[in-house]
């Protein structure tokens, strides 16, 4: 996967994606994941790889400081569409490189990103870098389960499910090994598929 082909690949998603990732048992792994999120009024919340938009309703209205972004515009636009007059921020931004300060924000989200671009070990270390210490993140995302080494029809569908725009050959401890000397593994837990879509939440050390 490259950037490139991410750009072309998600535009061609973008008008059909809620219908198959934000809906059905990925609709109910939401609100699971998200129904005990409580944060601080003002605080700063950056969404990366918002999509269509799908984590949004789960953070509106609730006094907190938006910010969503995603590497395809066409993606970007459809979460746009869907909350027009929300206090959102939006910006179409690379995950591996944001534009954004250091220690930026209070809470992060990372929703079916890092099996999407071209570099998860860069986009782990940016997410740290702007989170504020002592702050945690949360990820939802598709991973080899825990303690289990791919399938064989895991390894032969791996390149072609990549033509699609995603890896499902990602194993987390591998990418949070480039951050681990600077966050906390919190809570790592199944969501479904076997384990193969899990909750991870990471705290960032204090210095």
């Amino acid at each position: 996967m490259n950037n490139g082909w991410n750009r072309l690949i998600y535009k061609c998603w973008s008008p059909i994606y809620d219908h198959f990732f934000n809906s059905g048992m990925f609709l109910k792994a939401r609100k699971e994941i998200f129904k005990d999120i409580s944060l601080e009024k003002g605080d700063k919340v950056l969404l990366v790889g918002v999509g269509t938009g799908a984590e949004i309703p789960y953070f509106l209205n609730k006094g907190y400081q938006i910010t969503a972004i995603d590497f395809s515009a066409d993606m970007l636009n459809v979460a746009i569409e869907k909350y027009p007059n929300s206090d959102v921020t939006f910006l179409q931004m690379d995950a591996q490189k944001m534009e954004f300060k250091e220690e930026s924000f209070d809470f992060i989200v990372a929703s079916l990103i890092l099996s999407v671009v071209p570099n998860p070990d860069k986009t782990m270390a940016e997410i740290i870098r702007v989170l504020k210490v002592n702050k945690e993140f949360l990820i939802f995302d598709k991973f080899v389960p825990k303690n289990k080494k791919m399938k064989l029809t895991q390894r032969l569908l791996r390149p072609i499910v990549k033509v699609f725009g995603t890896d499902i050959g990602l194993d987390f401890y591998d990418v949070f090994k480039v951050v681990e000397n600077r966050c906390v593994l919190i809570k790592d837990e199944n969501v479904m598929m076997n384990g193969m879509y899990r909750k991870i939440i990471c705290k960032r050390k204090g210095k």
